[in-house]
């Protein structure tokens, strides 16, 4: 199972280019909206989640989280327990946790990239904490894999079918989606 947090003012591109690619892969995902069924975006675009936050489970069928990033939605999830403890149990048991933007402010407030490299939308990097960031659009240190902003929406939700199914995959999926042929 793969988690996609949506809080109000979520960014809608980071959210749903990686529900997309990642269904298009097989892979079973789930939105999560924090606080209600239906969540609007930070361009005002609502979305229904799959699942409300109580639906949450945290075992061993879970294999990655996805913070998207957007205003106030990175600030919505941040101070959301459930998303908190998803972040923490995911950290904790070395499942993957993908986060866009400026959503990965998140982990560094939560200490989890400190000594680690990642990327983020410019202006976050003082946020990302003991970070070594980078000017990239996707990075991926261990089970940590961060995408700078809406324009890399692509190329970290390829990153992300890639990591489950292989760069080969992701290829494939890329031409499939006519992107980058």
């Amino acid at each position: 199972m793969i988690y996609v947090f949506l809080a109000e003012g979520f960014e809608e591109i980071e959210a749903l280019t990686p529900v997309d690619c990642l269904r298009r892969a097989g892979k079973t995902v789930q939105t999560v909206g924090i606080g209600g069924s239906v969540i609007r975006g930070s361009h005002g675009i609502p979305v229904t989640a799959d699942i409300t936050e109580d639906g949450v489970v945290l075992d061993d069928s879970l294999e990655m989280i996805v913070l998207p990033g957007g205003m106030p939605g990175t600030r919505n999830l941040q101070k959301n327990e459930t998303v908190r403890s998803a972040v923490n149990y995911c950290a904790e048991q070395g499942i993957f946790i993908a986060a866009i933007c400026a959503a990965p402010s998140i982990l560094g407030e939560m200490g989890l990239l400190s000594g680690k490299q990642a990327t983020c939308y410019p202006g976050f990097e003082p946020e990302l904490k003991g970070c070594d960031a980078k000017a990239v659009p996707v990075c991926q240190d261990g089970t940590i894999i961060t995408g700078r902003g809406p324009g890399a929406a692509m190329d970290f939700s390829l990153k992300l079918v890639g990591t489950f199914l292989g760069d080969d995959a992701a290829d494939t999926l890329a031409g499939q989606m006519v992107y980058r042929v």
